[in-house]
């Protein structure tokens, strides 16, 4: 499918943490970029973007919208080729999962493809799901083909009670498929990164990625951290993906967008080189037993259940579509956690 970059595209979730370096990349490569949020007049919220505009040949429009109100999305959609739908919470501590977390992910994925089906120049959705969709827990790939996770597996494991936001991203992605099933005048392409890392285009943010990396480097895991098996990817790389999925031709279903197969005392140890003799960086591993016994009195939301089935328990996930459909070249994960560390330093975060 050919498509026009001099038409508008729209970026849902705009002043998020991956949609941030979403926009800078498609600013710098002189695009217009229709962003609809919440509080289009809140200053303070969209300066950030605004200073990217000023450096770049791109353009940027806001526009009001709430991710739950049904053809709130459509004027932003007018004349977008292009959708980029990232706006989804990402939120661990959750005192109400169905409120917080399944209603915006699914209805907010409801609302935006609805609409899209009645605005007739959207050709091409490109949707950010999640390597949440595609497993649960860890264990999860002994079910797999070869104890690799692909973009052929799905979540089965999760529930409201139990890992409730790859729950909702399970909700959310299996939602964009069935309504894609039922029109006939845009594309899906989905993308599922594992979990993402690098530096922001908004350092103060809630994001979960931040607050992972504030907790390594403020001495929350001093005591040590778990070798929780997981995925990483670059956000920037993450970028390049989307950008990649919406403009090339042979673009096509799900892409798992994850560089590194690693666990959280991994991750952390790739800042003890350059960090350790000035930040209490955890230098040892906390057994497995140890976590089992103390992880849900210092964590809440830290099951039992979920230490057992991820604790030790290595992460694969088979980037190789990626590479060979949208020609990515995954950084290194210590440029990743080294630059992403540092920002936080010079924005005074730890």
């Amino acid at each position: 499918m050919k498509i026009n970059k001099q038409k508008p595209v729209m970026v849902t979730g705009a002043t998020g943490y991956v949609a941030g370096v979403l926009v800078k990349q498609l600013l710098e490569a002189g695009l217009t970029v229709h962003a609809p949020i919440r509080d289009a007049q809140n200053t303070d919220k969209v300066q950030h973007l605004k200073a990217l505009e000023e450096k770049t040949a791109g353009k940027i429009i806001f526009f009001e919208a709430d991710l739950l109100q049904k053809g709130s999305y459509k004027q932003a959609m007018m004349g977008c080729e292009i959708i980029f739908h990232t706006a989804s919470p990402f939120v661990v501590n959750t005192k109400n999962p169905q409120k917080e977390l399944i209603d915006p992910a699914v209805k907010g994925t409801e609302n935006i493809l609805h609409s899209a089906s009645e605005i007739i120049s959207v050709k091409r959705i490109i949707l950010t799901s999640s390597c949440a969709a595609i497993y649960g827990d860890n264990t999860d790939i002994t079910l797999t083909a070869n104890n690799r996770f692909t973009e052929s597996d799905w979540n089965t494991s999760s529930s409201l009670q139990h890992q409730a936001y790859s729950y909702s991203k399970t909700l959310a992605e299996q939602t964009a498929w069935r309504i894609y099933k039922q029109q006939s005048h845009w594309e899906l392409i989905v993308l599922n990164p594992s979990g993402v890392f690098g530096p922001g285009i908004k350092p103060h943010t809630h994001s979960e990625s931040f607050n992972i990396l504030r907790q390594i480097g403020d001495g929350t895991m001093k005591a040590g951290a778990p070798k929780w098996g997981m995925g990483a990817v670059d956000v920037r790389d993450l970028a390049q993906a989307h950008f990649q999925a919406a403009f090339l031709d042979n673009a096509s279903g799900r892409y798992i967008i994850s560089g590194h197969n690693t666990n959280l005392f991994d991750l952390a140890r790739t800042l003890t080189p350059k960090y350790g003799h000035r930040y209490p960086i955890p230098k040892r591993m906390i057994p497995k037993w140890l976590l089992w016994l103390i992880g849900p009195f210092a964590n809440k939301n830290m099951t039992r259940k979920m230490i057992a089935r991820n604790v030790n328990i290595s992460w694969e996930g088979d980037n190789s579509k990626s590479v060979r459909d949208l020609g990515l070249n995954y950084r290194p994960l210590e440029q990743t956690m080294t630059e992403f560390f540092q920002q936080l330093i010079d924005h005074k975060l730890l």
